[in-house]
């Protein structure tokens, strides 16, 4: 008897979850509009255009017939020549070009990480709860997600000895996002540094994914102090996306930090996968780095004001707990003991007109928790939160 068409594919692949986002969206189809307009804070998307003058710098980039050919394997010289001098003064630590490799968004930038630095049977820690495509990625290459658990009572932070005590001879490294996504967490420069020192005596790679960095509270100082160590290039590789900061998720482009000889084996992988990320956004970006710095900063401060705006909508509600709220992301903790967070969330939407997620999609453990992406809607939306998850009940 002839096998069907999933039995003949990868079975990692098979094992794999199906991406979950498009699932919630497709509840809020369901509504029927009572409460006003959809609030949408389901995925974690700018709530608002670049500035005109960034779409037109790739509009002129896209004109020039150079940025039809191919470019560098690990991306134009120019973005990478500026981003090295962007992350140093960021750090205060000195950056080359040669460390740093361009990508097609963050997403593909953890893919081809995790492809340099695990094969099938080895294990990865994550702290739960987990960015999806991470989990994804790794066990559709046959690698272990090991789940690193972060308690609520602890801000969501990882704690270093319980992650000392996962790892075994297949740990290949240990992930930390942050800013976080789900949590919005922000780990402190010490819980950071603790883990770098972790990876480094036990021989294996910390791998930061800073998507949200530019979204840290501006008074805060420099995100850590990791990549000041000399020897940080033997042990810690950084993962960036301009998706956010910039407002322009559709360009895809992501960064890579690492040192030179991890970044050549890298770049056998991009090569293979990707050739070289768009060269009009390449080029947008480097002008982007500078030319909107003033508007990036104001982005800033209207994404930190609408975490505070957030809590002030959801604090009359007192059976609705909101464990984190930070960089782009709140985490709540819903009031319906035993009640699955689909459920919760297909309700929610239905009957309010309020998307979230549910718990479970950032893995084991979540059932009683909802992630809510603050960024994407304006401020006055996030004020009707109150009104609309007043009364609401299962």
């Amino acid at each position: 008897m002839p096998k069907s068409a999933s039995a003949m594919l990868n079975p990692d692949l098979i094992d794999t979850g199906t991406p979950p986002i498009p699932e919630a969206q497709g509840w809020a189809r369901a509504y029927d509009g009572r409460f006003g307009p959809l609030v949408d804070l389901s995925q974690a998307v700018p709530g608002a255009p670049p500035p005109i003058a960034l779409l037109d710098k790739l509009g002129e980039a896209a004109a020039d017939p150079v940025a039809t050919r191919y470019g560098g394997i690990t991306g134009d010289a120019a973005l990478r020549e500026a981003y090295a001098a962007e992350i140093s003064r960021v750090y205060g630590a000195p950056f080359a070009p040669g460390e740093v490799a361009v990508t097609s968004g963050c997403n593909q930038a953890y893919v081809v990480t995790m492809m340099a630095l695990a094969r099938a049977g080895d294990n990865v820690l994550l702290p739960t709860p987990w960015y999806f495509n991470h989990e994804m990625t790794l066990t559709m290459l046959g690698v272990e997600a090991r789940p690193l658990p972060c308690a609520p009572e602890a801000g969501f932070v990882p704690d270093v000895a319980t992650a000392e005590a996962r790892i075994d001879a297949r740990t290949r490294a240990i992930v930390l996002v942050t800013p976080n996504n789900p949590t919005g967490a922000i780990y402190p420069p010490e819980t950071i540094a603790a883990f770098a020192e972790l990876c480094a005596r036990r021989g294996i790679w910390l791998v930061l994914d800073e998507t949200y960095r530019d979204f840290l509270p501006s008074a805060a100082p420099k995100p850590h102090e990791v990549f000041g160590a000399s020897r940080w290039r033997d042990s810690v590789i950084g993962l960036y996306s301009f998706s956010k900061a910039y407002a322009v998720p559709g360009w895809r482009l992501g960064a890579i930090t690492a040192g030179e000889p991890v970044l050549a084996q890298i770049g056998k992988v991009l090569d293979c996968v990707q050739i070289s990320p768009v060269r009009a956004g390449q080029a947008a970006v480097t002008w982007g780095i500078d030319g909107i710095r003033d508007w990036r900063e104001r982005n800033r401060a209207e994404i930190n004001e609408r975490a505070v705006l957030f809590r002030q909508a959801m604090a009359p509600l007192n059976d609705w707990r909101v464990l984190s709220a930070g960089a782009y992301f709140a985490y709540v903790a819903h009031p319906f003991e035993g009640a699955r967070a689909a459920d919760v969330v297909r309700r929610l939407v239905e009957e309010r007109g309020v998307l979230a997620l549910p718990g479970p999609y950032f893995g084991p453990g979540q059932e009683n928790h909802l992630r809510i992406a603050i960024a994407n809607v304006a401020a006055e939306r996030i004020g009707e939160l109150g009104d609309r998850l007043k009364g609401f009940s299962l």
